[in-house]
């Protein structure tokens, strides 16, 4: 009985070996509740576990609480199976003060005492106690010298039995250690006599006997004597510590039992012999792993087994699994984890305690299966790449990678964005490569820099998915994809004329959204800055002027001002347009034309006569130039006035020469400027007579030069003319050719002096012709004054901009003329000749000092230097020289001329050959001096070498990763070949050489020569014999190659041994080729975990140790004797059926007796026979033989039994085939034949020598194996027959003997009659069950009769017609030679009695004759008639008259005597039983359960009908039942069903059913009455007709 059941009670009983026992006495009459055994709880102490046989259930129990086992009800003696009984117990104590737990285990051998209590040899009454005492597992902990443990008392159960049980108040101990010096007993405690220290691995052992000695002994006071086995150390009670130190402990020789050795010892072998197993990483230390097994048929000792393992190629795997030592399950030590090792091979030992030793080995292959417990791992935690701007999308950035150190189940990694949403969804990741690509544009102006989240999921299932997260940096790279933009449209600047030079006038701002470079602007004025007077800062945009401004001479200025990037090729915007406005300040103070003004007036001129016109000019503009004229210094009654608006001196009081004949005043003009200007002019007017004479000039032309840049007011030339009057005054004008007033004149000492009025532009006019007139008031005179201007060099050069920018590819030429700079100078001549020079002497440029063409002097270099900036001055050759400068900036543009450089000479990476798709194998690298695409580079296997496609470079990272799954043992290095591209145009590249190492897995199995070896050895060869050398290769390498073999299949019992690392064969029993011939072993090739295997044939060689084997054998000749054919067989019908297990033999084969006819034609070399022609007659015949046969060696004898037996067509046309299942031809001659002649014999009530099979032969119509089997019987005789009730039915719960009606017989020759083909087709197939059991074979229903298809039309009558093929071949068996007579089916048809016609379709009326006479009633019936006598008529036609007539032979039936009465007539005495009067018919018949009626066979029928009355009570059952002798025949069947009647009848393929409803049920024991009625009517269809009436 269990009580309560702990794991480690395994363990104990496993590694502790039993001691002697407590004896506890108990009476049978003990009352419930009797306390057997107890735990002493005031020590700590709490019973852990009890352990009974099952049958104390009924009166023990335990108490853990109280820590008690007790009597539960009462002991019944007679229900104690053994007696003594063993009751365990184990107490888990703990003691507080010392900190050490104990696990106590106590055997009682309990002894029922009482009225039929027997009881078996008792015991010595002693306490035998085993202990376990483990300190705490804190800090290290050691005891020193003389240091008490623990209390030893406190530790020993208690008893309440009728033995002397001790306790601390009426007794004392007294213990002494034993096999073990370090401890010692004393005061009730347990001491170390030196320092110990305790370790988890390790437990000390000490024995220790103790006495307990009652307190006050008295007369015959028992001392017990207790012993008890300690181990001492240190730890905890877990289940995977105690279990190893239970391990250590059963070692040990402490407690271990010998056992009595067998003198004869047998190897242990494991089933099977190789373990393939699977853990799951991460279980707990202790996890169950596999429970090893081999048997050894040896008993004791000899069949007791240890267990070990040992790894194989990694001694690591020693310290992850342990074996336990006796059982063989393997559990594990520690954690496992897969990703450091996933594979384990041990070599298997099994070794006995036989002598001498015998051992069995196995492997042990232990799987470590995955569990996700790995987050993938990303190759970089942070992943920076940058990227510019506008790249084409799908761009492939950069590609992440992420792996996992689970397997693939668990390590099936998909990327995502996690936040990918926002500006962020312009990028996207491949789920599987990891590659992220762009799926929009890149607008650095938009977003600069982007930081995505990308997730790594395992898809791992066990327990679930894990992930791993990694930040992908993406700065955008700035492309010059923005032109400078302008803060405005149009600049407009208002500058007052006066304003200083070098004053800033204008800010001109653009910006660039680019960055960098690209965003650094450049101004320069591009137009509208003809005269050089503004500048603007190519850096700040700041606008100066440059040199002063004249309103007069420019009111406005548009300047076109060009903004430029300072990318790579630049950008710039010529929008900006700057409108100056030069504002007019009033600083010219207005000029007289001429001055001093002189006049002479008639004196008779009228009033209001204008006499001169006084001019002035002022160059500025608006009220500044508007002037105002006032005459000055003159007197009252002045005579003259003045316009203040025109300026024109008009008559204003009649002259008077005679009082005034000259006028000497001022005139003034004044504009409306502010501050308002003016100048004065004096007039002299003198008052003339009038005259006649005209003035005339002293000459008429004037030639004369005047420079560009004379003064206003230098004389050009006097001009004189003389009038003839008297005091006439000749004054002068130019009347012509003064275009913009550049001159005047006056008149001055009789001459007009002309003078310069107004600046001179030489390039506005270079000559003036002016017409000069000399009037004398009236009269005039005019004069031509040519006046040249000379040029001067007024005008400095001027470029169109302040700087120029133009771009140069570096791969130009030397002497390419990068740009030709040109000045402009106003002047001409040598003043407007322009030389060109650079100020800075830049050594890669040069300028032509007249044509101002920039050229190249050396060869550009981009990655040298991208820009150069001249200082160009242009200076014209006037005197003084006047210059311009500007900046020409040269931007070299960068043309792809240097190809990409690796930062290696060449690259070295190894890979795993089993890592997944796209791992990382290395990254290489290149750079491009050159800029833009001509730099950016692309790494490609293109042209290259990739490994036949096993690998594929990340065009962006140039990281080689596979494309493909490696094989190491196909390609063991990769010499790879990948190309660093540009993208310039053409593009250059750069190659560079890859070494890929594939390292090796253990992914190859071993690999035989061939997969079966055929190995040819001599029997009786001596056991230890190496029978071959069975090799393996493996394509891996190192440890992964290591071969392991081992025979898994064909070894049992086991007959060979492979050595597991050799792989040499070894036979280790003796080979005998006659008890086996051949051995088909398969041994397997192991490389942990991948196996092969191959079939090892290992042939014996025969030797003629054995004698040649020979049974008694009968050869069966069924001799077919027919007028038509001769077939007897004439040539060879069999051969001996002598066997020598030694095949080498030659046998010789001889008659020794019994053949002196020689009926019996033998070869003697081969055994062959032949039958004598003497045989070929009628006549049957057995004869015996004695065969003798020889292989040089031995003889052996047999006899041989000649059996004729004569076949006549009466035996084959009154013949059967049986179908036997699961059968062959040799197999029923050999072991069935006999069984089955007694079979029918007994179903047929007839001698088996009546039963004649004439023919065996295979169904080869079916695919399942069935043979069919040809058969006749005779009748038997009167001496077989018995009595018995003859008629057309019978109960057949048993097989009735009666002999078969005359229609259904058939007879032979010499007056033999022969069962029909019909009756014995029903009493087989009605008897299959019965022929079965006594033939031991399955009789299967008949196959499908050629007639019972119907194949006749109408109402003909099918006759099937049996042919016989009497040349078939003998069959042969171990015993018989059987010669087969095969029949061939056929048929016919004909009309059956009382049809006629051509075709049998009419019926004929056989009562038409009245053959019944006058004392019947004739009833028609298919092919005949019945008379149904009248009363006191009996007969076949009712011609008996039991009144009148006298007895007649079968008048009365069923054993009746018949006795003719004196006065005439007759009278039938019927014998006992239920016949009926006057005949002994019977009419009625009751049957058993499990039995039905049955009669004669209905064949072929039209119509019949068919009445019956019956009375039962059982609610089912068959009434009656006929036809079908397989699945496809028709048949009818009557039965209860339920109470009710139920008829089921099949016409064919389909069946029917019908069920009429009898109120009440028929089940009732009352008489019920049916008929059924069939019909076949012939029309153009078959109808068939049941009727049933109830």
């Amino acid at each position: 009985m269990v009580m309560m059941m702990l794991w480690w009670w395994w363990w104990w009983s496993q590694v502790v070996p039993r001691a002697d026992c407590y004896a506890v006495h108990l009476d049978a009459d003990t009352g419930t509740g009797t306390l057997l055994v107890s735990v002493d709880a005031g020590a700590g102490c709490a019973l852990d576990q009890v352990v009974a046989p099952r049958f104390t259930r009924d009166f023990l129990a335990a108490d853990p609480r109280a820590g008690a086992v007790y009597v539960s009800d009462a002991v019944r003696c007679a229900a104690l199976r053994a007696n003594p009984f063993t009751v365990y117990t184990v107490a888990d104590c703990a003691d507080r003060d010392t900190g050490v737990r104990h696990l106590v285990t106590s055997w009682y051998d309990v002894h029922v005492h009482g009225r039929n209590c027997s009881s078996g040899r008792a015991r010595k009454s002693r306490w035998d106690v085993e202990v376990i005492s483990l300190f705490g597992s804190g800090p290290g902990r050691c005891h020193d010298a003389g240091t008490a443990l623990f209390r030893v008392w406190d530790l020993l159960p208690k008893s309440t039995s009728t033995s002397t049980t001790p306790s601390s108040s009426s007794s004392s101990i007294h213990c002494k250690v034993t096999a073990n010096a370090d401890f010692y007993f004393s005061g009730g405690q347990l001491f170390v006599l030196k320092t110990l220290c305790w370790r988890h691995d390790l437990l000390f052992e000490l024995d220790m006997d103790c006495n307990v000695f009652p307190v006050n002994p008295g007369p015959g006071a028992k001392v017990d004597h207790v012993s008890i086995h300690w181990r001492i150390g240190r730890g905890s009670f877990t289940r995977a510590h105690l279990g190893r130190l239970l391990q250590k402990a059963a070692q040990s020789d402490a407690g271990i039992v010998s056992r009595k050795r067998r003198s004869v010892n047998s190897s242990p072998q494991f089933k099977p012999p190789m373990y393939q197993v699977s853990v799951p990483e991460n279980k707990p230390a202790g996890t169950s792993v596999v429970v090893l097994k081999a048997v050894d048929v040896d008993d004791g000792e000899a069949g007791r087994l240890e267990y070990f393992i040992e790894a194989l190629f990694d001694s690591r795997s020693n310290n992850l699994f342990a074996v336990h030592l006796t059982n063989g399950a393997v559990s594990t030590v520690e954690v496992l984890d897969r990703e450091t090792k996933d594979t384990h091979v041990f070599r298997v030992t099994a070794v006995d305690h036989g002598t001498p030793r015998r051992t069995a080995m196995a492997t042990l292959t232990i799987t470590v299966s995955d569990t996700n417990d790995h987050d993938p791992v990303f190759e970089q935690q942070d992943y920076k790449e940058s990227v510019r701007e506008n790249l084409e999308i799908g761009y492939e950035v950069l590609t992440v990678r992420a792996t996992d150190g689970d397997a693939p189940v668990n390590g099936n990694i998909l990327y995502r964005v996690l936040n990918s949403n926002g500006s962020n969804d312009v990028f996207e990741i491949d789920p599987r490569s990891g590659v992220i690509r762009t799926k929009g544009l890149v607008d650095r102006e938009q977003v600069d820099a982007y930081l995505l989240l990308v997730e790594a999921n395992d898809q791992g299932r066990d327990p679930g998915p894990r992930s791993a997260t990694a930040t992908v940096h993406i700065v955008v790279e700035d492309d010059n994809d923005n032109a400078p933009q302008f803060s405005e449209k149009r600049y407009v600047v208002q500058v007052p004329e006066d304003l200083a030079p070098n004053t800033d006038i204008l800010q001109v701002t653009a910006t660039d959204q680019d960055r960098g470079s690209n965003a650094v602007v450049h101004f320069s004025i591009m137009s509208g800055n003809t005269r050089g007077q503004f500048y603007i800062d190519a850096q700040t945009g700041k606008m100066d002027l440059v040199s002063q401004l004249d309103y007069e001479a420019n009111k406005e200025y548009t300047l076109r001002i060009r903004a430029q990037d300072g990318g790579r090729p630049p950008l710039s915007n010529i929008s900006g347009l700057v409108t100056v406005q030069v504002l007019d300040v009033n600083d010219n103070a207005p000029i007289f034309v001429s001055t001093p003004f002189q006049a002479t007036v008639l004196e008779n001129v009228p009033l209001g006569y204008s006499i001169i016109h006084i001019q002035a000019i002022d160059a500025d503009s608006g009220d500044n130039s508007r002037l105002a004229y006032r005459l000055t210094d003159t007197v009252p009654n002045f005579p003259f006035s003045i316009n203040n608006s025109t300026g024109w001196i008009v008559v204003a009081a009649e002259l008077d020469r005679e009082s005034v004949d000259f006028y000497n005043f001022g005139v003034e003009a004044r504009d409306h400027g502010t501050p308002t200007m003016s100048s004065s002019a004096g007039i002299s007017m003198t008052i003339l007579d009038v005259n006649d004479n005209n003035p005339e000039f002293t000459q008429k032309t004037y030639y004369m030069r005047l420079n560009e840049d004379a003064a206003v007011g230098t004389s050009v030339v006097t001009v004189s003319a003389v009038d003839r009057d008297i005091n006439s005054a000749v004054t002068y004008q130019i009347s012509s050719g003064n275009t913009r007033n550049r001159f005047s004149i006056t008149s001055q000492s009789g001459g007009g002096l002309i003078t310069l009025a107004l600046p001179l532009d030489y390039k506005l006019e270079r000559q003036y012709v002016l017409s000069v007139t000399a009037s004398d008031g009236m009269l005039y005179d005019t004069a031509k004054v040519f006046v040249n201007v000379t040029d001067a060099n007024t005008h400095r050069p001027v470029f169109q901009s302040s700087h120029y920018t133009v771009n140069i590819n570096e791969d130009r030429p030397t002497g390419t003329t990068v740009v030709v700079i040109s000045a402009t100078d106003e002047d001409t001549g040598e003043n407007a000749r322009i030389t060109y020079l650079m100020d800075d002497s830049i050594p890669q440029f040069d300028i032509d000092s007249d044509t101002g063409a920039v050229t190249t002097q050396t060869e550009l270099d981009y990655e040298d230097q991208v820009s150069y900036t001249l200082a160009i001055t242009a200076r014209d050759n006037g005197i003084p020289q006047k210059s311009d400068t500007t900046y020409l900036e040269i931007l070299v543009n960068d043309v792809n001329d240097n190809s990409p450089r690796f930062l290696r000479d060449h690259y070295v990476g190894t890979v795993m050959e089993d890592v997944p798709v796209f791992t990382s194998v290395v990254q290489v690298s290149a750079t491009d001096r050159d800029s833009g695409l001509n730099g950016r580079v692309f790494y490609t296997f293109q042209g290259g070498e990739d490994g036949d496609g096993d690998f594929i470079i990340e065009s962006t990272s140039g990281i080689v990763r596979t494309l493909r799954r490696l094989d190491r043992e196909n390609v063991p290095v990769y010499n790879l070949q990948a190309f660093a591209v540009d993208k310039g145009q053409p593009a250059l590249k750069t190659s560079v050489n890859i070494q890929v190492t594939t390292l090796d897995v253990n992914d190859n199995p071993p690999v035989f020569e061939k997969d079966e070896f055929d190995i040819l050895v001599e029997e009786n060869s001596p056991i230890g014999v190496v029978v071959a050398h069975i090799s393996a290769s493996d394509p891996d390498e190192g440890s992964n190659a290591q071969i392991m073999y081992q025979i898994v299949e064909g070894n049992i019992p086991e007959v060979f041994q492979l050595d597991i690392f050799s792989g040499e064969l070894t036979a280790l029993i003796d080979l005998d080729y006659e008890s086996r011939s051949e051995y088909v072993v398969v041994v397997q090739a192991t490389s942990a975990p991948l196996v092969s295997r191959a079939t090892v044939h290992i042939k014996l060689v025969d030797k003629n140790d054995n004698i040649p084997l020979l049974k008694n054998f009968q050869i069966i000749f069924n001799n077919y004797v027919t007028d038509k054919a001769s077939s007897f067989p004439s040539g060879v019908i069999g051969r001996i059926p002598a066997h020598d297990p030694d095949v080498s033999d030659q046998l010789h084969y001889s008659f020794e007796v019994g053949n002196e006819l020689n009926l019996v034609i033998l070869n003697q070399s081969t055994g062959e026979i032949q039958l004598s022609q003497d045989l070929d007659n009628n006549r049957p015949l057995e004869a015996s033989m004695t065969i003798s046969v020889s292989d040089g060696v031995h003889t052996v004898s047999a006899q041989c039994l000649l059996q004729v037996t004569i076949i006549t067509d009466e035996m084959l046309s009154n013949s059967i085939t049986l179908r036997l299942a699961n059968t062959s031809q040799e197999h029923f001659l050999s072991l069935l034949l006999a069984q089955f002649l007694e079979g029918v014999a007994r179903v047929l009530s007839a001698a088996r020598e009546d039963v004649v099979v004439f023919n065996i032969q295979d169904d080869t119509d079916v695919s399942a194996r069935i043979l069919n089997v040809s058969l006749s019987v005779a009748v038997p005789g009167e001496a077989h027959r018995g009595g018995g009730a003859g008629g057309a039915g019978a109960a057949v719960a048993v097989p009735v003997p009666a002999r078969p009606p005359a229609d259904r017989l058939g007879r032979g020759a010499g007056g033999v009659e022969f069962f029909g083909s019909e009756e014995l087709q029903e009493r087989l197939y009605l008897n299959r069950s019965l022929l079965a059991r006594i033939s031991s074979q399955q009789v299967l229903p008949f196959d499908d009769n050629i007639c019972l298809r119907e194949p006749c039309e109408n109402y003909m009558k099918c006759v099937s017609v049996l042919k016989f093929d009497s040349l078939a071949p003998f069959v042969a068996s171990d015993t018989i030679l059987f010669r087969p007579i095969h029949p061939i089916a056929g048929l016919r048809c004909r009309c059956p009695t009382g049809f006629t016609g051509d075709y049998c379709e009419t019926e004929i009326d056989l009562c038409y004759s009245k053959p019944c006479g006058a004392h019947g009633v004739c009833r028609g019936r298919e092919g005949g008639y019945t008379c149904e006598c009248l009363d006191d008529h009996t007969g076949e036609r009712c011609e008996l008259s039991s009144r009148l007539g006298r007895c007649a032979p079968g008048v009365c039936k069923n054993g009746g005597a018949c006795i003719n009465l004196l006065v005439g007539g007759f009278k039938c005495e019927c014998p006992p039983g239920g016949y009926e009067k006057p005949y002994c018919q019977m009419s009625t018949r009751n049957f058993p359960p499990q039995s039905f009626l049955t009669f004669k066979g209905l064949r072929q029928r039209f119509h019949f009908t068919l009445s019956l009355s019956f009375a039962t009570r059982e609610p089912n059952g068959l009434l009656l039942y006929n036809g079908r002798f397989n699945e496809k025949h028709d048949f009818i069947a009557m039965e209860i069903i339920n109470e009710q009647i139920q008829l089921t009848f099949s016409a064919g393929e389909t069946k029917t059913t019908v069920s009429p409803y009898v109120l009440g049920g028929v089940s009732d024991g009352q008489w019920h009455s049916v008929q059924v009625h069939y019909y076949n009517k012939v029309r153009v269809y078959e109808t068939f007709c049941f009727t049933c009436t109830i």
